[in-house]
Formats: C-alpha cells, structure tokens, sequence
C-alpha cells in the first residue's frame, strides 16, 4: 500500500471507452456468441474487494445502499453516453430496473445487468455508425442554412430514432464539412470518412469485458469523489510502465472525452512541456509518424491504441493533429511536431531566470524561479546518496545564484503545477517560513496530524520582497505551498484561483489482498483516504487558495477545477494549529492592487490580454455552429482578421512593425503577461520595502 499525493488529475491514464457513433432506426438485436460480453468470476472478487475497502477507508465512510446504487446507475450511464447522442429515452427507461440493485450486484452479485446495459449501448452504437455510412453515399448541400447542436449533455434523451436520425445526419454533415473547410474534394472527404467510421466500428468490437467492468467500477468510485478510481489488469501495467518513467513519448498524461482523446496534463520535463505548443483539454484528431508520415485519423479510437501511436523509440519524430482546448467542433486545427524522449528527473528540475522591470530611471531585477512539481528522487535517497535530486534543494541553491546577481525581488512560479511529494511541498515552504507547522491532515478516521517544517534550525533561505504566482491548474502540493506564504504573511499570492485539490489516496493493488489470484491479476485501487487543511485550519479542498491579487486568465474556472465535480469533497474547516505569522500584509495588498490597477488600464499587453479572453469567452458560450461552408469560412476569417488585429494593435503601441499575415502571428513567440504583470507588482512591492526601511537606516546612521 502507497500513500502518495496527486495531482489534479488524479492518475496518468483514465480509461473510458473510447468510440464515436452514429445512429440508425432499428431495434436492438443481441450480439453474437463471438462478441458477447459477460462478467468473469474475478470481476465479482473484485467488487467485493473494492466494497469492503470502500467502507472501510474511504474518508466518507459510504454506506454501499440503494442512495449510492442510484448514484452509481446515473454516472455509468454518463460514461458511456455523455452527450446523449447514441441512448434513446426508452432504453433510459429500461435501466431504470436496475437504479437500487447495483449496491448489491458488486456487493456480492453476479453483474450480468452491467453488461446488459453496455450490450443495449454497443448496439445503438452500431446502428449509428450503419446510419452514418448512408450519410456518405452522396454529398451534402453545405449551402442550406441549418445549425448542429454539438453540446447535448444538458438536453433531453431522444425519444425516437428518427430524432437521433436528424442529429446524426447533421453530425455527418459537420464532419464532412470540416474537412471541406482543410480543402479536401467529395470523393476525398467520402474515403476519409468512410474510414473513420468503419475503424470506430472496429475498435467497438474490440472491447472486452475488463474494459466494461472498469468503466463500471470507475461510475462506483467517482460517485465517492473524482479521485478514487479502479484500473483493470492491462491499465494497472500501463499506469507501472508510464510512473516509472521507463518508456519514450512525449510527456502528456491523456484521457478519454466523447469521442476524442484528450491532453488532461502535460508532465514536467518531457518533450511536450519542453515545446510548450500541448496544453491540457487539446484534443488529438490525427497522429503520424515522422516529419512526413501521414496523419492518421484516431477520432473515435481506444485510449491506449493512440497512446501506442504516440509512443515510440527515442528521438524519432511523432506529429499530432489537434483541436486547441475551447475551440469549436470543426474548427482549423493545427499540428504539432515533438520528439519521443523519456521524461527525465533532471529536465523537472526547477529553473531560474530574471526579469528586468524598467522604473523611474532605474531597472529593477526579479528573479523567477519556475517550480513545474514538487519532486525527489527518492531512490538515490534510499541509496545514501546526499546529493540527491529535490525541488527544495534546487529552489535553494537557485536563490543562492539569483541573490549574487543582485534581485530585488523575487516570484516562485507554481502556475500549472500539479503537485508531487508532500515532503518537498513543507521543506519548500520552510525556506521561506522559520520553524512552524506547514499542513495538518485528517484521516478518514478523524485523526488530525501536523507536518511542519523539517528543518530544525529556524532559517530562512530568502527573506526579500517575494510572491507566488499561480493559476488553475495549480494543485495539491502547489497549494500547500501557496497556502503557507499566505498564512505566515510572507509573500503575496498573484493570478488565479487554484485548482482546489485537497484531498490524499492510497493506492492498492487488490492481488495483495487474495490469496491466489488468477493469472490476469486484479488490478488496483485508488481510493481517497485523506484532507489536509491550512494551518488555519481551512481546507484547500473545493476552494483552492484565493490569490490576493487577481490576474485574468483564459483558463475557465467553471470547467477546471475541483469545485465543478459533482462528487468532489466539500470544504470545511478544522481547528486552527499554534503558528506564528509575519506582519499582516492588507494595507500592503491594498496599495500593490491600486498600483496594478493603475498601471493595467494603459498596459497594452494587458489590455491584449483582456480581449483574447473575451474573444475565447465568446467562443465558449456557443453550443451551435452553423453547417453552411461560406458562413462558417467568413467565422473563421473573421477569427483570423481579429487575432492579427489584436496583435498589431499591440504592436504598434510598442512601436514594431505590423504582421502581414496569421502565419507570421503563429511563428511568433507569446509573451508571457502574467509573469510581467506579477514581475511589476513584485517592483513595486521592492519599492514599498526600500521606502519602509529608510528611515530605520537613517536612524542607525546617525547614532
């Protein structure tokens, strides 16, 4: 059994069934003997296993009763039809029988309904994809005025199969119309398609009864809270292989949404977070192979067949076709070349630079120190070896080589860091802070512990004007960390509301736990065992830390974040521990917020920073698109036309010469806002300091 803290998102691989479907009028027939899907004798071992463990150590103490089985039913059926484009409200209905059974099937019950469910699904899967080729036999008129409803997860099931008829003709069409969109022909988009459609066939065939039994008991452990979770055998081992780092790829940890996969986190130190062009909720659509190998479609595909696409031998080139996160469903999508190599600890590693801030005719420096997660390589440690790997050793000695260049201030940046160790998230914090407690965690027992700073001696290694910077995917021990500066006052806290995750696992691997398990093994459990709270006794679950300065930010707090998970844990607070806090720090906040107000209405990089979130905004509250091909080119020109605006407009307030086109916009490097805005709130903090401490200096002088 491992205690370990996660990040966000929870585990590197999330294995949902991964298909596309179109829909057809026809009814449900059974599948053939070859293909039927049943439960196996361990799949009830395991559900006992998972109960038992569940009731006993989970933090919720979950009675496993008819409240969770319905609980249960509800979230399985999301999983396998989330956007409610394949199930008809008559099959709804029929699962209705089963809403207060399922407590007991994985009690101690053979689970043939689960599979029976999955049947009725992989069915109306089929039909859809019979329906679809249809659509391909001629082709459509892209000059009819009509829209296509691509966000279906709030509206209600269909209640006929010619309604699902209509939606999935305008599905195809879409389809077909994006790639009309990239200048393909008929007979081109026809084979392209085609294809896709026959190869989602394939991969639904493909699946097997783990497969349906993990997507079951993942609906049973994310009814507890999105981070305790179930992988079968196969998954178990492809979870060891990708922890262990042992494998060449590009960095990214991938999951399932729709029909699409999904970048849900980029790791430190490989080849995607090294580029920077990746980030999480891009969809893949295509993967190739080399600088010119042929993108293949993988829409619709199983999670680990694309992951065995992506991977490969080291410094050979992979090219991934993607759907950048908040565009729309037909969007222009762009491609992206990495080279495979293998995550390295070294290339984790905390990085240095510093910031040069112009003012009153003097420039003022500002060390950065980039802290991507909080990592230890324990196994040198367990070897002797003193010179082991840690973020807080190379924060340490980062600060050491930024103080000798002469800062006058200083920005941890913590933004997109998932977390990592909790030992590396207190001794950080004790580098800043002197002797005190850091964390308390609370175990689902109710036992309150306390970490605190493990350096006995109290010692800081930085005692300057100091801030962290954060966004929304900063989390778990980011959040620690982040908390304490602000509890101790000793740091301003810059950007966004934090992810929210406040919450520790176990993992268990269930063949411990049987005597003799079969030869395919049992797989393992996550489950969440833990909160830790700030020393004030507040929980970082649900509500993160609060930055006390606020900066805009195009990452949408309303699909990011623990607190948009219906079954997340919920805040609450504990008793304050004894600690020992700096100088309040308001009336300083309240002057640093006034002074970047200020400063941010005549800023154009600010300012081009506010319509750039407007502009994705707009596109986010769209839930149609239209599906004539001149009105969806003059969108996307007019898309085009207002990126490059913007940057001209910005441009020209710094005196550069104008683009001439989009292409020239996306070979440009991005500059990076949020860390100037926070470089110049982090100036004027120094100058504050420097204004407070002169007329001590003085007083010394003169005696």
């Amino acid at each position: 059994m491992t205690t370990y803290l996660t990040g966000p998102k929870g585990k590197i691989i999330t294995a949902v069934l991964a298909v596309a479907a179109l829909t057809a009028a026809t009814p449900i027939v059974a599948d053939t003997a070859e293909d039927q899907l049943s439960p196996v004798p361990r799949h009830e071992k395991i559900g006992q296993l998972v109960t038992e463990f569940i009731q006993k150590s989970h933090y919720r103490h979950a009675s496993v009763d008819d409240d969770l089985s319905s609980q249960v039913l509800d979230r399985y059926i999301e999983a396998l039809d989330n956007n409610r484009m394949y199930l008809l409200a008559s099959d709804i209905e029929a699962f209705e029988q089963y809403r207060y059974l399922l407590d007991d099937m994985v009690r101690s019950e053979p689970l043939n309904p689960v599979f029976e469910m999955f049947d009725v699904y992989r069915t109306r899967v089929r039909q859809r994809l019979a329906f679809a080729r249809t659509q391909l036999e001629s082709e459509p008129d892209f000059s009819v005025d009509e829209s296509y409803l691509f966000d279906r997860e709030d509206i209600d099931w269909a209640a006929s199969e010619a309604e699902l008829d209509e939606l999935w003709r305008k599905r195809v069409k879409n389809d077909a119309l994006s790639l009309a969109l990239a200048d393909k022909e008929w007979p081109d988009i026809q084979e392209v398609l085609e294809k896709r459609y026959a190869t989602f066939a394939k991969r639904m065939d493909q699946i097997k009864s783990d497969d349906v039994f993990e997507t079951f008991m993942n609906a049973f452990a994310h009814t507890l809270d999105p981070h305790s979770s179930y992988l079968s055998p196969r998954n178990s081992e492809e979870y060891r292989i990708q922890m262990s780092l042992s494998y060449f790829g590009i960095g990214a940890s991938l999951q399932t949404e729709d029909d699409f996969v999904m970048v849900s986190n980029i790791i430190p130190g490989g080849p995607a977070a090294i580029d920077g062009s990746l980030q999480p909720k891009d969809k893949i659509t295509a993967v190739a192979q080399g600088e010119d190998g042929e993108l293949v479609d993988v829409i619709g595909w199983r999670l680990d067949d694309v992951v065995q696409l992506i991977r490969g031998p080291a410094e050979t080139v992979v090219r991934l076709q993607v759907m950048p996160a908040g565009t729309l469903p037909g969007a222009e999508e762009k491609v992206i070349m990495l080279t495979r190599n293998q995550v390295k600890l070294e290339e984790q590693a905390a990085k240095s630079e510093i910031v040069t801030i112009p003012r009153d005719g003097r420039d003022w420096s500002i060390g950065v120190i980039d802290v991507p997660s909080f990592y230890r390589d324990y196994r040198a440690l367990s070897n002797g070896d003193k010179d082991y790997t840690s973020t807080t050793k190379d924060v340490k000695r980062l600060i050491g080589e930024l103080e000798e260049q002469g800062i006058d201030g200083l920005i941890v940046d913590l933004r997109n860091n998932g977390g990592g160790h909790l030992t590396e998230a207190t001794a950080l914090s004790g580098l800043f802070i002197d002797n005190g407690p850091v964390v308390q965690l609370r175990n689902s027992n109710g036992r309150i512990s306390r970490l605190d700073d493990p350096d006995p001696v109290p010692r800081v290694a930085y005692t300057g004007p100091m801030a962290v910077l954060v966004n929304r995917y900063s989390a778990s021990a980011s959040e620690i960390f982040a908390a304490a500066i602000q509890d101790y006052a000793r740091g301003v806290i810059i950007g966004q509301q934090t992810f929210g995750k406040g919450t520790v696992q176990n993992l268990y691997s269930l063949d411990q736990y049987v005597r003799r398990p079969d030869d395919e093994g049992l797989g393992q459990l996550t489950l969440t065992i833990g909160k830790y709270y700030r020393v004030t006794g507040e929980s970082t679950q649900h509500r993160g830390v609060d930055p006390d300065i606020s900066l805009p930010s195009p990452i949408d707090a309303t699909v990011v974040g623990e607190s948009v998970r219906d079954s997340a844990l919920p805040w609450d607070t504990i008793r304050t521990t004894e600690f020992r806090a700096g100088t309040p720090l308001e009336t300083t906040i309240n002057s640093l917020t006034a002074n970047h107000i200020s400063r941010a209405k005549d800023d154009p990089d600010f300012q081009y920073l506010l319509e750039g979130i407007r502009d994705i905004e707009e596109v986010r509250s769209r839930k149609t698109m239209s599906l004539n091909i001149e009105q969806r080119r003059i969108e996307r020109e007019e898309d085009m036309a207002n990126r490059l605006a913007r940057e001209n407009q910005r441009r020209a307030a710094f005196e550069l010469e104008p683009l001439a086109s989009i292409e020239e916009l996306e070979a440009l490097e991005t500059p990076d806002i949020h860390l100037d805005q926070a470089a110049a709130i982090v100036t004027d903090l120094a100058a504050l300091r420097e204004v407070q401490a002169a007329p001590t200096q003085t007083a010394q002088i003169e005696q």
